[in-house]
């Protein structure tokens, strides 16, 4: 596990990645290549109207919609990672 991620675990984040995808839910496990999450929403910006930062403060405002059990992402994918705790409520 490397130290940089270990505020991170077993806290609600937001994964932000260089396609147009968003996840929002509880980092469990960071691997080598992957990160694992759990209780996730899996968000594909391409389908709304919305921004991403529109869409993650109405996820810290209202709760995460959670669309899957566990999710592994590829690190190299990452752009950002938060604790959905920090994203500032409108």
């Amino acid at each position: 596990m490397e130290d940089e991620f270990s505020k991170f675990l077993e806290q609600e984040v937001v994964i932000d990645t260089k396609s147009s995808y968003l996840f929002i839910g509880r980092l469990q496990k960071v691997g080598d290549f992957f990160l694992v999450m759990e209780d996730v929403d899996v968000h594909d910006q391409s389908d709304f109207n919305k921004t991403k930062e529109i869409y993650v403060m109405e996820a810290a405002k209202y709760g995460i919609k959670i669309n899957r059990k566990q999710v592994n992402i590829v690190k190299s994918e990452m752009i950002s990672i938060s604790l959905l705790g920090d994203i500032v409520k409108y």
